[in-house]
């Protein structure tokens, strides 16, 4: 069965890889485990570039990394969104009785993957170009183009869930899922070291 990817990057990574030793994931090795069956074709990878923090100036340089090794998989392309990042007040906790008080916090909403993935998840099924795809993400906001995939073009979706317990209001609507679990993780690590056109990388420190 023609099979395409479509993996919301973030779900995936505070889902399963973050406070793991798995971040270094070779997605075609993991698709290859758990899904034996599938001919996978293409994996599209949505995420948004990060910015560095004052508690993590090193984030951005990790991920670059690791867009660059999974740059190094030929199935692999990258869809890239964007981050909104802003000072709001938000209320604080109070004790009952008391009055409500306020804080100045800096607030970072990632914009746009979850409607890259729904946009190429539509485009690709009407193009007819798989059988089957397997979205990897646990949001119910892409129940709409799931239910259109399947009810209205007539394909089969599938869930590989990154996230301890599958969405409710997804279930329904799929036609099968599985989760992603460690190990399956542990043994689709990239190697060490990786070369691409511009030379030799590492795994960032601390993967």
């Amino acid at each position: 069965m023609r099979t395409n990817v479509y993996v919301d990057g973030f779900n995936l990574y505070y889902g399963a890889l973050r406070k793991t030793p798995y971040r270094w994931l070779d997605l075609e090795i993991l698709f290859g485990l758990l899904l034996p069956r599938n001919t996978v074709l293409e994996i599209k990878y949505f995420t948004a570039l990060v910015s560095a923090r004052q508690n993590d100036l090193s984030q951005p340089q990790r991920q670059q990394l690791y867009l660059r090794a999974l740059a190094t998989l030929p199935s692999v392309t990258i869809h890239l969104g964007h981050f909104l990042v802003h000072e709001v007040m938000m209320p604080l906790v109070v004790s009952p009785g008391q009055p409500q008080r306020y804080a100045k916090v800096v607030k970072t909403e990632e914009k746009g993957s979850d409607v890259n993935l729904a946009t190429h998840l539509l485009h690709d099924a009407h193009m007819d170009r798989f059988d089957i795809a397997v979205v990897v993400s646990n949001d119910s906001d892409l129940l709409g183009p799931i239910k259109i995939v399947r009810n209205e073009i007539g394909k089969k979706v599938g869930v590989l869930n990154p996230q301890q317990h599958p969405s409710r209001a997804i279930l329904p609507h799929i036609d099968f899922m599985k989760q992603i679990r460690g190990g399956a993780l542990a043994a689709a690590q990239f190697p060490h070291q990786l070369t691409d056109r511009h030379g030799v990388f590492s795994k960032p420190s601390g993967w």
